[in-house]
């Protein structure tokens, strides 16, 4: 019997809640993971993009994976993307040494890579982490794809390698990289990074979503699977009908991670509405266009 996928699922990418002096506030992430402990999804993903990696020190990065694994019984990752390399063996190290089941790796940013570039990177990578991880694909970010071709021949000779996101706004690229690892791993997981697309990627044969809107309302994700699971395709298609009204939150304001975490402070009063990308704050009036999104 071949292998199946680990991770399958709804994946909730956290965002990272901040205090007024702009500090990490671990009793709001506490608080946070409380609800989505009880919300049904299957694991968490830890300083993602919308969980802003990019502007934590490396300080922060390391007290969160000490601090977030204790807070929740649900299977976890941590995203420890960096362009430094040292930097990133020392979170992975620290992400498997605290319980965190996987850890996930962009390519190199802002320099762009090749095709070779991209294989020889990851190849050495993949002799270097002590543990399973995840590629995460978001081309708009690094300004380079992991193609399904590319990835296909990484899953082929990593066995460490055990799935991908993949943020690409296009059906054709996640089907084609759901089609390509399967010829070569029955237990690769590809996951989609784009909320309204857990219905087509599980048609198409993969593992599921990774979706920023389950900050929010992780309990729909959640029936989804479940609809899913128990073949209700008349509940699945109401539920995706929902999901791709909620994607309107993302048009809303300037910086999509204060939207979120606006739109969660705003829902649960778990968390201030903090964000350390600049500029994002909503208005009164976009304030209440994210209220009748979610009534």
């Amino acid at each position: 019997m071949s292998a199946q996928p680990a991770f399958s699922g709804v994946w909730c990418p956290s965002v990272t809640p901040f205090d007024s002096n702009n500090n990490l506030d671990i009793d709001a992430l506490s608080r946070h993971f409380s609800r989505l402990n009880q919300s049904g999804i299957d694991t968490l993903l830890l300083m993602g993009s919308i969980g802003e990696f990019a502007s934590l020190s490396q300080q922060e990065r390391l007290l969160l994976i000490r601090e977030a694994r204790q807070l929740s019984p649900l299977s976890m990752v941590a995203n420890v993307s960096s362009t430094c390399i040292a930097d990133m063996l020392q979170l992975a190290d620290a992400a498997w040494q605290n319980g965190f089941d996987a850890v996930m790796v962009l390519p190199p940013y802002y320099y762009g890579q090749t095709h070779k570039q991209l294989l020889s990177y990851f190849k050495a990578l993949g002799t270097q982490l002590g543990g399973k991880w995840f590629a995460y694909n978001f081309p708009a970010r690094t300004g380079c794809d992991l193609t399904p071709a590319l990835v296909a021949e990484l899953a082929s000779e990593l066995p460490n390698f055990i799935g991908i996101k993949d943020t690409m706004d296009c059906l054709s690229h996640n089907r084609a990289m759901i089609e390509e690892t399967k010829k070569v791993r029955s237990d690769f997981t590809v996951l989609s990074g784009y909320d309204e697309y857990l219905l087509p990627n599980l048609l198409a044969g993969g593992s599921g979503v990774i979706s920023g809107l389950n900050n929010i309302v992780p309990e729909l994700f959640a029936r989804a699977m479940q609809a899913w699971r128990a073949g209700d395709l008349a509940q699945l298609s109401e539920i995706q009908q929902r999901i791709g009204k909620l994607m309107a939150i993302y048009t809303i304001g300037d910086d999509f991670v204060t939207t979120i975490k606006t739109a969660v402070a705003r829902r649960f009063d778990s968390m201030r509405s903090y964000s350390r990308n600049y500029g994002g704050e909503l208005t009164a009036e976009q304030c209440e266009e994210v209220d009748r999104l979610l009534n």
